[in-house]
């Protein structure tokens, strides 16, 4: 025997819910909604959620529990006459009161079923005044139940009543469940009061009229002088009746389309704000590529566009072994402090968390009344709700290619907004989006650290020629950073000079240990030699395939020591000439040079250095940047 298959489809919308809780708490306030939904695998934030829907299985288990806890078989059709109560935002209230009337809402109720079920269409035929026929045929494959059948003809009943109308005749010559190929309704309803009462006025007018011509005729001692009055008075009394129960149902149709249009409009303003706030948020991302920046830039754009109170988010520290907050809006700096210094240990098996299990299992949580889930809380994240204020929130997991990231976390402790199914949904595509930002950000920065790995070997590998070079070019890179730093140079442009910096000296792995190395004093051969060093570092570099700003390394690293008057080499240029990334090296590679211990000499005083290098100022090198060095070192020095 084949076990039937479960059709997961959603078919119909939470509003048809929603009317059946409304009924029940106000008819059978004994039930708890809760279990009941439980029973149903619902969510009371999804039943809320107008854009929310539900499948065919949860609705056969919700329908199965709420008449075994009644014990009312026809709860289906009361739920649908309930739709038209005052009570009931309605179902069909939010559709069918700007239609004029019956006729037209029964008239076109297929083209508005598709608002409230998938399940199958609807076809809706006028066959008279007052009068019109409905046939309902099933969707392939959707095996609806005979209850609901009942609870459309309590929808057909209600469009009527909403119209203050009477309950309307409702035949069923034929149904799916006892037969039929379809299920058809005839839908017959009487007029609405008003329009009883203008047609007693209209017939009042006829009869009056008649009276006042048969009493000139007839009854010559009934002067119409004496009906006539009598008449105008019982027609306008019949008016002004009429035109009171007419304005009743006008106000009462103006109200609930007031209250559809506003709904619409606060509506189109969420969809409207939520464009916004994802082209924001994908220009938040597009602009930074290091994982700080990112979480910064969305954490802005959640607190600007996003209706909630409060939020944070979390990311795993690299061994996965905890939670470790990162940002967050809307909480004061105390309770900062304590999401800073919390421990959200994700290695711990039996951690009941709803940060941590969100975590793990990668699957959002919504909880709208924190006391509900108190008794599967552990005694440290109870604590730690109870610090915070936390009533209701959402934990999302930001999650890339099953690989858990991290946890996004919003709640309401001011507004006390209720959350619904579509805040998930919102949310957990904003903490998909954050994922993939962070996934990307990692491998930048991993290749970034590679990077910087691989020039440091490089720079190291020409250090280490001779001992008493060792380190030189990383702190010729330190003090060059500084001289940037001073001088407020974009971040993108420090970068450049910190990797020219550690290359400025790469040419000499092509030159002799016997010059390299030489203690004494060169001669003029041997000298032409050194020189060569950067030519064949700009060569050297040009072989890597640099781009951007980066461009730019090779050619300052070869001029790194070239002089402002002209006296400098390769090629001898001077003044503007001179890259400026060039002249910080410069600098500080003289520095770095006279302050170090060489093969031929003593490392020079502070003091004296500075003096030195002032005087060089006056003819080799780019007074502003000596400045600049000067202030970075003597900073640096008294902090």
């Amino acid at each position: 025997m084949k076990t039937p298959k479960i059709d997961n489809r959603p078919l119909y919308n939470s509003r048809i819910i929603d009317t059946y809780i409304k009924l029940i708490k106000r008819n059978y306030s004994y039930i708890n909604v809760g279990e009941l939904l439980n029973y149903a695998g619902m969510e009371s934030y999804q039943v809320t959620d107008e854009g929310h829907w539900f499948t065919q299985e949860q609705v056969d288990l919700f329908y199965e529990r709420l008449v075994k806890l009644t014990g009312n078989k026809n709860i289906a059709r009361e739920a649908g006459r309930y739709a038209a109560s005052p009570e009931a935002i309605g179902i069909m209230r939010q559709y069918v009161l700007g239609l004029v009337g019956p006729a037209k809402a029964y008239e076109i109720a297929g083209k508005y079923a598709h608002n409230f079920t998938k399940s199958a269409i609807y076809k809706s035929t006028k066959r008279g005044t007052n009068k019109v026929e409905i046939t309902v045929v099933p969707n392939e494959g959707v095996s609806e139940k005979p209850f609901q059948c009942e609870n459309r003809i309590g929808f057909f009943e209600a469009i009527a009543m909403v119209f203050n109308y009477r309950l309307p005749g409702v035949e069923h010559p034929e149904c799916l469940f006892k037969g039929g190929r379809v299920c058809r309704y005839i839908v017959s309803w009487k007029e609405s009061p008003s329009s009883f009462w203008k047609k007693i006025r209209n017939y009042a007018i006829i009869f009056f009229a008649a009276a006042c011509l048969s009493s000139y005729f007839m009854h010559p001692w009934i002067t119409p002088i004496t009906v006539f009055p009598i008449s105008v008075f019982a027609v306008l009394l019949l008016t002004l009746y009429a035109g009171i129960i007419e304005k009743r149902e006008l106000n009462a149709a103006i109200n609930s389309l007031r209250d559809s249009s506003d709904k619409l409009l606060e509506q189109v303003d969420v969809n409207y704000n939520n464009a916004l706030m994802i082209n924001e948020m994908g220009m938040a991302v597009s602009k930074q590529m290091e994982i700080d920046g990112i979480l910064s830039n969305v954490i802005q754009v959640f607190e600007k566009r996003l209706d909630y109170d409060r939020g944070l988010i979390l990311l795993a520290n690299q061994d996965k072994t905890r939670l470790v907050f990162r940002t967050g809006f809307g909480y004061t700096d105390e309770l900062l402090s304590v999401l800073k210094n919390t421990c959200f240990r994700l290695n711990r098996p039996p951690s009941k968390g709803v940060f941590v299990v969100s975590f793990r299992e990668q699957k959002p949580f919504l909880i709208n009344d924190i006391t509900e889930i108190e008794t599967t809380l552990s005694p440290h994240s109870l604590d730690l709700a109870k610090k915070m204020g936390t009533k209701s929130f959402i934990c999302c997991p930001i999650v890339y290619e099953k690989n858990s990231l991290g946890v996004l976390v919003v709640d309401n402790i001011k507004t006390k907004k209720p959350f619904r199914q579509s805040d998930i949904s919102l949310l957990m595509g904003i903490a998909s989006e954050i994922g993939i930002s962070i996934h990307n950000a990692t491998l930048i920065e991993a290749k970034e650290r590679q990077f910087k790995s691989i020039l440091l070997v490089l720079a190291a590998s020409i250090d280490a020629r001779d001992s008493l070079t060792a380190g030189h070019s990383e702190k010729v890179t330190e003090y060059a950073l500084g001289i940037c730093n001073e001088l407020n140079m974009p971040k993108d442009y420090c970068e450049m000079i910190r990797v020219a910096a550690l290359l400025h000296d790469y040419g000499k792995i092509g030159i002799k240990d016997s010059v390299l190395k030489k203690e004494g004093k060169l001669d003029i051969e041997e000298r032409n030699e050194i020189e060569t060093h950067t030519t064949k570092t700009r060569k050297i570099l040009e072989q890597i395939n640099f781009e951007g700003i980066y461009t730019e390394v090779p050619y300052i690293a070869e001029c790194h020591h070239e002089k402002i008057d002209g006296s400098g080499y390769p090629k001898g240029i001077k003044g503007e000439d001179i890259p400026l990334g060039a002249k910080i090296i410069a600098v500080a590679d003289f520095f770095e040079a006279i302050t170090s211990k060489r093969h031929y000499r003593d490392p020079m005083p502070i003091d004296i250095a500075f003096q030195l290098l002032k005087e060089e100022g006056k003819i080799h090198f780019d007074k502003n940047v000596i400045e600049a060095f000067i202030s970075y070192y003597n900073r640096g020095n008294n902090d």
